[in-house]
């Protein structure tokens, strides 16, 4: 069984970043360096960074699979488009359709707030992601390198996919 729970305060915040230490440092090992992991845990996924993004308007949520914390993902809605920001799944849930169901989830979104498509951004090397995204109906829309300060840069695909 998967739950899609909004997160609402400092105490699902807390959840939230110690599920992406967590994720981080196991998943992206491999593609990035430790420091820029760990940079990019506390400017992006801090409870600070979340507190400040959800009064921006950013939707948390976190993902429980039989009832023990699996993931998290964001929302952001767009004037055009709805962004999933962040969409992260701890190693050993993955293969239970928590990201799928997420995406359900942020596809029956979208279509309520009339949106055409979701986009979302996925680390150019992180090929598992990738190919899920695409069996999900996602397309790799262009290559985008962001400058993200103290010399670290994502290196990222845009994919989008479009709605009915």
């Amino acid at each position: 069984m998967i739950d899609i729970i909004p997160a609402k305060n400092q105490k699902d915040y807390l959840m939230i970043e110690r599920l992406a230490d967590i994720i981080w440092r196991e998943h992206y090992i491999s593609i990035i360096s430790l420091e820029q992991i760990e940079y990019m845990l506390e400017k992006y996924n801090s409870v600070k960074a979340i507190t400040q993004k959800a009064h921006q308007g950013t939707l948390f949520y976190y993902m429980n699979y039989q009832n023990t914390p699996a993931g998290y993902f964001a929302i952001e809605i767009k004037p055009d488009y709805l962004y999933v920001s962040k969409l992260y799944v701890l190693s050993e849930y993955r293969g239970n359709k928590i990201a799928k169901k997420t995406m359900l989830f942020a596809e029956s979104m979208a279509k309520e707030q009339g949106k055409k498509s979701i986009k979302l951004h996925v680390n150019k090397y992180n090929a598992n992601s990738i190919s899920a995204y695409k069996k999900m109906g996602f397309v790799n829309s262009e290559s985008v390198v962001t400058d993200i300060g103290c010399g670290f840069i994502m290196d990222d695909y845009l994919m989008i996919k479009q709605l009915d």
